[in-house]
């Protein structure tokens, strides 16, 4: 019995140092556990920076339908997007997913409201009704403010406190020059299997405000943890390496970010 099993791992040894094992193993990984991913746009900013290299989790949420690397051309066709479903995205969860408008294109952002959840904003304020009501809404956001409107209870911002990297810009006013959407957008509530997505840096973000709610078949995985991040002065930021999407959550992670980014963004009128 010893002799077959040391067999049968020599053969698999052999087979992983051959270049047909190792890319079946490469693609099973990215396919199936873990993808790379750099950060290449600031709407995320300040908890996701530009530069920062982030390993997805890919079975964070079910098994999405594998894709051809690159060319993104679906590998099983006919499915609704995933081989297996899993769990699903929660409020709060950084989630990365396919850009329903291109889906050969990845985004990331924070679910801010899932299936049947109610939300709008005013005057940049996020207000937010979970679809379990008022008693859900009293024992899971004690700390938070909320507000009584048309008869229902709404939590005002209910992701500030612990994510403290969603951020407005202040330069970036009601004046018409900038999408109303982002100052103000009318109460909807979102469908069944659905997610609205928003950047932390809200001002800045192109997201669920403008192109709607994402299906979960289009819903990939989750940043994992940060294996490499570099600013554009080709400098290694050592301390975001190895964070996992909690840990940059570390109010002096954010301080330093704010810092990184306080020049440039005195000129920072885009959004992306």
């Amino acid at each position: 019995m010893k002799e077959k099993t040391f067999k049968f791992l020599g053969k698999v040894y052999h087979f992983s140092n051959s270049w047909t094992g190792t890319v079946i193993i490469v693609l099973f990984i990215i396919f199936f556990i873990a993808q790379a991913f750099r950060i290449p746009s600031g709407s995320m900013k300040y908890t996701l920076l530009i530069g920062d290299h982030v390993f997805a989790k890919k079975f964070a949420y079910g098994i999405p339908t594998p894709h051809l690397p690159f060319l993104e051309f679906p590998l099983v066709p006919g499915t609704d997007g995933h081989i297996y479903n899993g769990d699903k995205p929660m409020r709060g969860d950084i989630v990365i997913f396919r850009y329903p408008g291109n889906t050969k294109i990845h985004y990331v952002k924070r679910c801010v409201a899932t299936g049947g959840d109610k939300l709008f904003l005013f005057k940049k304020e996020l207000y937010l009704r979970p679809h379990e009501g008022d008693d859900f809404i009293k024992e899971n956001y004690p700390e938070a403010e909320t507000k009584i409107f048309n008869g229902e209870l709404w939590v005002k911002n209910p992701y500030r406190a612990e994510h403290p990297g969603i951020n407005n810009d202040p330069k970036i006013i009601n004046d018409g020059r900038y999408p109303e959407e982002l100052f103000n957008f009318a109460p909807i509530k979102v469908p069944e299997d659905e997610y609205f997505m928003m950047g932390d840096n809200r001002d800045h973000s192109n997201d669920s405000r403008f192109w709607g709610s994402v299906p979960y078949g289009l819903v990939e995985g989750t940043p994992w943890f940060v294996y490499f991040s570099m600013d554009d002065n080709w400098n290694v930021r050592w301390d975001r390496i190895g964070k996992s999407m909690q840990g940059l959550d570390d109010p002096e992670l954010i301080k330093k970010a704010r810092f990184e980014y306080k020049d440039i963004d005195k000129a920072d009128h885009g959004i992306y």
